[in-house]
């Protein structure tokens, strides 16, 4: 199936459409010629010079009443025409092809590039299409507009872990956006667990790199190492109680609903849950962290 249809009905709407496109140009070009006809290209020593200034303007707006074209568009086919002899047309292109590539500035150039069109990855044929005719000219056309077009384009272009990493990072310099994101329980689980591992890996950077130095050394950096992982521990239980100290009383006589109540047993949930694990860390050395726990602590 493709979309709604079988593989040999989509096959034979190609062709039905293809047929309909490949007469399209025809009838602009027709449009564009007609237009170029009542009102030639102004040109002056060698330069192109504005419609207004010979009152084509006015010429064309009538024409484009007469017709029933828009006058943009009137104005758009017209100059395209202009850009393609007829005799330098090739017919199956579509015309918004020649459209785009009238942007190129040398005629003979132009005029070679739409008969050397490059190879489609996707069909292995030699042909043009709307993405490849923007690139030749240098032009990606209008961005995404809207929010989940830009999210979308963002993920394309950040495929690659490496950029991913400075984007993230650029990103999260910026305290209103870091202070969103850390809204979201799994990217906020994230970071602290990255900062977790990252000071694991450091501690054992720090102690593989005195396997050279005389051995008195080696110890000495543990206990330092430990004595700083004490303090942070201990001054996180010390954060968490100031903060609580000073919130709680502030709570009363305020009502709170349904939805409110639930996230607060969720999170003294997972308050609990945290503290049991330093517990158990503390008591026997023992930091895994299992699944249900890692789901609770994840928010899930």
């Amino acid at each position: 199936m493709v979309g709604s249809v079988s593989v040999d009905q989509y096959e034979q709407i190609v062709a039905r459409l293809r047929d309909a496109v490949e007469k399209l140009p025809k009838s602009q070009f027709i449009i564009g010629d007609g237009a170029l006809e009542v009102c030639p290209m102004q040109d002056h020593g060698g330069r192109s010079v504005g419609d207004d200034l010979f009152g084509v303007s006015a010429w064309l707006r009538r024409l484009s009443e007469d017709i029933n074209v828009p006058y943009n568009t009137l104005r758009s086919y017209r100059w395209v025409a202009s850009r393609w002899p007829e005799q330098q047309r090739c017919p199956g292109v579509a015309f918004s092809i020649h459209q785009t590539l009238a942007a190129i500035s040398d005629d003979e150039e132009r005029w070679k590039a739409i008969k050397t069109p490059p190879l489609d990855e996707r069909t292995g044929m030699r042909r043009w299409t709307p993405e490849t005719s923007r690139q030749r000219v240098g032009y990606h056309g209008p961005g995404p507009e809207t929010a989940q077009e830009k999210i979308e384009a963002v993920h394309d272009l950040v495929a690659d872990e490496q950029v991913a990493t400075q984007v993230a990072t650029d990103l999260l310099r910026r305290p209103s956006v870091a202070f969103k994101a850390m809204r979201d329980d799994t990217a906020r689980h994230q970071v602290n667990h990255a900062q977790v591992e990252q000071a694991r890996q450091l501690r054992e950077m720090n102690e593989a790199e005195l396997t050279g130095e005389p051995e008195p050394f080696a110890p000495a950096v543990r206990r330092i190492n430990h004595a700083l992982e004490f303090l942070d521990l201990v001054a996180a239980c010390q954060r968490f109680v100031a903060a609580t100290g000073r919130i709680v009383p502030s709570l009363r006589e305020r009502p709170f609903s349904d939805d409110e109540r639930d996230t607060v047993h969720r999170n003294v949930d997972r308050v609990r849950a945290t503290c049991e694990w330093i517990l158990t860390a503390v008591d026997t050395g023992q930091v895994d962290v299992d699944e249900e726990l890692a789901k609770l602590l994840r928010g899930e």
